[in-house]
């Protein structure tokens, strides 16, 4: 399997991506972070390769519907960490790992012709 698809299926940006790789005959796996859940190593790593802040997602309900006092309190990698574990539904999504490296995040199809092989 050569890419793995993070996110949540019932996403309407999650259902563009997948369809996008099918019709596209890419292989990949689907990781849900509703049922799946994500562990604090794999946000560490992706923390690496990307900011916590391009990794949260500060546009979607989820975040919208944060009482303030918990929002002022994401200021950092380890607290961010600790509310995507808790609330899989902030991180950004799709994200497309290719064999531990993120590829893509969020769907953009002029990205994916030229990432996704």
């Amino acid at each position: 399997m050569s890419y793995i698809v993070y996110g949540i299926k019932n996403c309407d940006t999650v259902k563009k991506s997948l369809t996008w790789l099918k019709n596209k005959n890419i292989p990949f796996g689907f990781h849900d972070y509703k049922t799946q859940g994500v562990s604090t190593d794999k946000l560490k790593e992706w923390c690496k390769q990307k900011s916590w802040e391009s990794l949260v997602n500060k546009k979607g309900t989820t975040w919208r519907q944060l009482d303030d006092s918990i929002k002022n309190k994401i200021t950092d990698e380890a607290s961010a960490i600790l509310l995507m574990k808790d609330k899989t539904s902030l991180i950004k999504r799709p994200l497309i790992e290719h064999q531990g490296k993120i590829v893509a995040l969020g769907f953009d199809e002029e990205q994916y012709q030229q990432l996704l092989k």
